[in-house]
């Protein structure tokens, strides 16, 4: 059975969350989701919109997530030693370098776990702060 782990915040749920769950789920048996926390969210995105609790909930319902999980602060391979997945999967506007990441899982023992990247949705409103955007202006007539 290969395991696959995917993370994000999905705050607010679009097309390109879809894409990039698909893409995952398509690499293994197993998808696991860890779903930002919010003291994460806040600290390397905003201030978030919908809570932890109910990301974790609509995540854990889409068609290819096997499982979700809510992250936690502090170091990231915790979380990832806790999964054990085979694949780790990085959306594709995710900050990480597949390299770097790649280098960093092997200093933590980690280092048999493959990382790949999602490929861009090419859709209008494939992000949070898009969606966002769209509103404000909707909000301001223009």
């Amino acid at each position: 059975m290969v395991r696959v782990m995917a993370s994000g915040v999905f705050d607010i749920i679009h097309t390109g969350h879809i894409h990039y769950l698909q893409q995952a789920k398509a690499l293994g048996d197993e998808l696991i989701v860890v779903v930002a926390c919010d003291d994460t969210v806040r600290k390397n995105k905003h201030e978030p919109i919908t809570p932890e609790s109910m990301r974790v909930k609509i995540v854990s319902s889409m068609k290819p997530v096997d499982k979700a999980i809510l992250g936690k602060g502090g170091d990231i391979f915790d979380v990832v030693k806790e999964i054990s997945p085979d694949i780790i999967v990085l959306g594709f506007d995710q900050t990480f370098k597949e390299a770097d990441l790649a280098k960093r899982l092997k200093e933590n023992g980690l280092g048999h776990i493959k990382v790949t990247r999602a490929s861009e949705y090419a859709d209008d409103l494939t992000a949070t702060r898009k969606i966002i955007k769209k509103i404000r202006k909707l909000e301001d007539g223009t």
